[in-house]
């Protein structure tokens, strides 16, 4: 009988829908440590959204793919060698060029 309720359990966690298992993150708290160590979120996802938060800052619609994926890995080295203690979102302000 317990068996049956655990696999219950289980099976009922499992079926959980994506929506139901969405989390909200204050995307300028997340720390080069979590980002390198995947504690957050897919570096990949972040970088996407970092991306397109920064170029909407400048007003820029233009992707380009190779340079987003060239700036993620600048990020991440960035994390790991320069500075594990800061944010993400100041690590890619550094990295960043100003201006539009």
């Amino acid at each position: 009988m317990r068996k049956r309720r655990l696999l219950s359990i289980a099976i009922s966690l499992l079926s959980l829908s994506p929506a139901q298992a969405q989390t909200t993150i204050d995307a300028a708290k997340i720390t080069c440590k979590q980002f390198v160590l995947l504690q957050v979120a897919s570096p990949e996802h972040i970088a996407i959204w970092l991306s397109g938060y920064y170029h909407g800052k400048r007003g820029s619609t233009s992707i380009d793919v190779e340079q987003l994926k060239e700036q993620a890995k600048n990020v991440r080295n960035y994390c790991i060698y320069k500075d594990k203690g800061g944010t993400l979102m100041e690590a890619v302000e550094k990295l960043m060029p100003s201006g539009k």
